[in-house]
């Protein structure tokens, strides 16, 4: 009888650190994956726009964290993150390890651009404000659009292009 005992115990130890590491693992997986898609950016904009919020409120619906940051004089901020003068738009997306997007830069394509991390490049760009890019949608208008890939040296190459309104998404 003390046999069965010992064993009984032995056996209730052994599932109970058993069932103890499985939840610890799956605690483990569920904030490596959340941590994965939710990526911080700081947005710097101005105080007055509108279509800055809605392209945040895109990012956070996607995966994102945003914060936004009201500034009065954009050109400093672009100046220093190295966004070429032509290829400037209204706001600028800062990620933790330093890239940019500026201007409506869809989610998918960021964090695709994260995943990879090309080689010299600092970040996107989708200059002037396109009609039916993330935080510009207007009725059921859609404007083609490019997102540019800006280099270290400030030179820019064409990253993807947005024909339709669903390839955004």
């Amino acid at each position: 009888m003390i046999l069965i005992r010992n064993k009984t115990k032995r056996l209730i130890i052994l599932v109970a650190l058993i069932m103890a590491v499985f939840s610890a693992s799956a605690q483990q997986m569920n904030e490596t994956e959340k941590s994965s898609l939710e990526v911080l950016l700081q947005v710097y904009k101005s105080p007055t726009c509108g279509c800055c919020e809605k392209w945040m409120s895109h990012l956070d619906d996607n995966g994102f964290k945003t914060i936004g940051h009201d500034t009065h004089d954009m050109s400093i901020l672009k100046d220093e993150k190295g966004v070429p003068a032509d290829y400037r738009s209204c706001h600028t997306g800062v990620s933790d390890d330093g890239y940019i997007f500026e201007g409506h830069v869809p989610a998918k394509f960021i964090a695709k651009f994260l995943k990879e991390k090309p080689a010299g490049a600092i970040g996107l760009t989708v200059p002037d404000m396109p009609i039916g890019s993330p935080g510009m949608e207007y009725e059921d208008e859609f404007d083609a659009y490019e997102i540019l890939q800006i280099m270290q040296d400030g030179s820019v190459s064409l990253y993807a292009a947005v024909n339709t309104f669903d390839e955004q998404f």
